[in-house]
């Protein structure tokens, strides 16, 4: 990604034949904004209504969300770190919904241990995805005009299925 990007505070991402806005918030990281946009092009093809930063009328706002025609979430992605309340409430919650958490060059092991933990006991019908960023993704996914060209084989990536 060129540098004349990471300046800016409006980024514009393509991929799949979409394309979607962001307005990078003066708190947040570039790695952040990434990690969002990342999410929404990787799951895309599956989700082609996915939206990033889109406020759902519950208590947490999700990175990446795509409801189903009832307006649940049938899909909801999470970049960066989540709180065990958000993380334990999502989990238990929304068991019919495709959870993907993803997390900036990272061990993915410590947090399939705990969502391992956490879904042990209650019936889950939908996948959750964990995906380690890696750290030179601005250079390898993001083109110069915001093209996003990546897939799950360029990433570390695990999914825990429900049994």
């Amino acid at each position: 990604m060129s540098n004349e990007l990471f300046l800016r505070r409006k980024w514009t991402f393509k991929a799949h034949g979409s394309q979607v806005v962001m307005i990078k918030r003066p708190v947040e990281s570039s790695e952040h904004v990434m990690m969002k946009a990342l999410i929404w092009a990787l799951y895309l093809p599956t989700y082609p209504e996915a939206r990033v930063e889109t406020p759902i009328g519950l208590r947490y706002k999700p990175d990446v969300i795509a409801l189903d025609s009832q307006g649940s979430p049938l899909f909801w992605g999470e970049a960066g770190h989540v709180g065990m309340d958000k993380l334990e409430t999502l989990l238990k919650r929304y068991r019919q919904t495709h959870f993907v958490f993803a997390k900036w060059a990272s061990n993915l092991e410590p947090l399939t241990q705990v969502i391992a933990e956490l879904t042990s006991t209650i019936k889950r019908s939908a996948p959750i995805d964990l995906l380690s960023i890696p750290a030179d993704s601005g250079e390898r996914f993001f083109a110069a005009d915001g093209t996003l060209m990546v897939d799950h084989s360029q990433i570390k990536y695990v999914q825990l299925t429900p049994p």
